[in-house]
Order: structure tokens, then sequence, then C-alpha cells
């Protein structure tokens, strides 16, 4: 027996973590590119707050709706598939059998241990339906309340992420200041919060940190010099 015992360390992201990442991740990026690109255009900072905080909320809205939809579509898909499965089994037994058996010789299993394993899956039908639905599909079960969650989630993420790169334009009158602040205090978030997503999904703290803050600084960059191009 080794001195240390082997751990193995996975790293998983929940379903909630990913729903955080997608709505913190645009609403640090879309508004910030936002305020950038009004910041080359516009002269009063009024201007600049109220578009976002529009923008801010209706994309909370528009993100968060979009989370629930596809919550509900993984859901209605299940269902069907499950349906479907339900009539092969019932209807076309020997050729799902077949499925099965080829599954497990995709393990290694012959023989009395094959037919043994699939007369046991094959002997209880709601079994052999939730075995189908995870190794021939690939399909997990989602949870029944993962839409509403969802949407309350991802618009939540999305309102908080989006303050940041605007909460400098609540406090100044002065477009370069506010301008300036908005591109530190977005740059710290957006680092820290690459770090964080880094963390959740097993990629390299400093390369998530740096890869998620080049997205946010291209997006409000294009937006600065297209207003100046278009202004």
């Amino acid at each position: 027996m080794p001195a240390t015992p082997h751990v193995e360390k996975h790293f998983t992201a929940t379903e909630s973590v990913r729903d955080v990442v997608i709505g913190m991740a645009d609403g640090l990026t879309v508004p910030f590119a936002l305020a950038a690109g009004l910041s080359a255009a516009v002269a009063s900072t009024d201007v600049i707050v109220t578009a976002g905080l529009a923008e801010v909320v209706a994309g909370a809205i528009a993100m968060g709706l979009g989370g629930y939809l596809a919550a509900r579509t993984d859901a209605e898909h299940f269902a069907a598939e499950e349906q479907r499965e339900h009539h092969e089994v019932e209807h076309l037994r020997e050729r799902e059998i077949e499925e099965v058996e080829q599954i497990f010789r995709e393990y290694g299993l012959e023989g009395d241990a094959l037919n043994s394993v699939v007369g046991a899956i094959a002997s209880d039908r709601q079994r052999w339906v939730d075995f189908m639905m995870r190794f021939e599909l690939g399909l997990e079960e989602p949870d029944p309340k993962r839409a509403p969650v969802s949407a309350v989630t991802i618009g939540a993420s999305y309102l908080v992420g989006g303050l940041i790169p605007l909460a400098p334009y609540f406090f100044t009158s002065q477009i370069s200041e506010a301008l300036g602040v908005s591109v530190a205090l977005t740059g710290v978030a957006l680092a820290v919060f690459g770090a964080i997503k880094g963390h959740f999904t097993g990629i390299n703290l400093l390369k998530s940190a740096a890869q998620t803050l080049l997205v946010g600084g291209l997006a409000a960059g294009v937006a600065y010099w297209a207003a100046h191009l278009f202004g």
C-alpha cells in the first residue's frame, strides 16, 4: 500500500457556475465596450450612464431569457429522446439488445460475461432506457428547476458585471477621467473574473485571466476606435 494515497483531482464546473461565467463575461465586456465607444463620441457622462443602464437592463433580460429557453430546450430534447427510447425498447427489442451488446464490446466484454450484463440491463425496462439515454445518446436528465434558476443566475450576473464599467461615470462629469477609471476597474475585474473562471474550469489561472482580459480589451478598443472613425 503506498505511503501517500492517490487522490484524483478533477475540475468540474456546475451548471450554476457556467451560468455565472456566461452572464458575467458578457456583462463585463458589452457595457464596457459601449461606454468606451460612447466616450469617444459624446460630451456628457449622463448620456453614457443612460445608454449604459438601458443596455445593462436590456442585456440582463435578454441573457436571462436566453438561458431559460436553452434550459427548456434541453429538458424538452431529453423528454423526446426518452420517449423514443421507450418506444424502441418495446417495439425494436432485438435491435436495442444489439446496441447494448455493442456498447459493452467496446469495453472488452464478450461471451457469458457480456450475455449476463446485457440480460440484467434488459430485464428492467426503465433501467434499460436510462442506460441507453446515458451511454448511447450521452444525455443526463436535466434538473426540472434548471430553467428559472438559469435565467435568474445569468441575468443577475450580467447585471452585476455590467455595472462595474459604468460605475465611474456615475461620479464624475469628466469623460476622460471616467474612462480612465473604467478601463482600470474593468481590467482588474476581467482579470479576477478570468482567474476565478480558470479555477472552476481547470484552466491555468494566469492563462484564463489573460484570455478574459484580452477579449474584453479588444471589444472596448474596437468600439472606441469605431466611435472615433464614424463619430
